[in-house]
């Protein structure tokens, strides 16, 4: 069960996930290829203990949300619901069941830098990968998609990591 200071401190990281993306990291396009997806680190951040449901449910509200402001119909939905449907899977194929604890958070600090590392960067890429494969589907340029896809996840991952880097888990979401 989430315990209530963990849900407070989520409905913060989501609402600020959610401003900060709207409207800093949409604005930013980096060499013409990266853009920043910070967005996603609430899903990232979600309890081990969240229910699918749940979980799928509050990905697809974070993606429509972003998809409501950039103007993007379902884009941004489609790939965060992915990653929250694949979220469950990919921490158990990372850790066992010893290692988790129902009410933590994975964060940067609880679970070290080489779990969080691969985590984020398959979720990053998953969710990337499926974003611009939307984006450019009907005139799939295979080269600028790819390199478009590699430079977002590299920005991503990057603010992603500096921001758990720097601001830490609260107090609540740490082991």
């Amino acid at each position: 069960m989430i315990n209530s200071s963990n849900i407070v401190r989520l409905l913060i990281l989501f609402a600020v996930a959610e401003l900060s993306q709207v409207l800093v990291f949409n604005n930013l396009n980096i060499g013409g290829f990266a853009n920043p997806y910070f967005y996603i680190v609430f899903i990232l951040t979600l309890p081990f203990s969240i229910g699918n449901v749940a979980l799928i449910a509050l990905s697809f509200v974070s993606g429509i949300i972003i998809d409501m402001f950039a103007n993007t119909p379902g884009m941004h939905a489609s790939a965060c619901t992915l990653i929250g449907f694949v979220r469950p899977y990919l921490i158990n194929m990372l850790s066992s069941n010893e290692d988790l604890k129902d009410d933590d958070c994975p964060t940067l600090n609880r679970m070290g830098i080489g779990w969080y590392g691969r985590y984020a960067l398959v979720m990053v890429a998953v969710h990337h990968t499926v974003l611009f494969g939307v984006e450019q589907f009907d005139n799939f340029f295979l080269l600028p998609t790819l390199l478009h896809i590699i430079s977002s996840v590299g920005t991503t991952i990057l603010t992603i990591m500096l921001a758990q880097f720097f601001l830490g888990a609260p107090e609540g979401m740490r082991r």
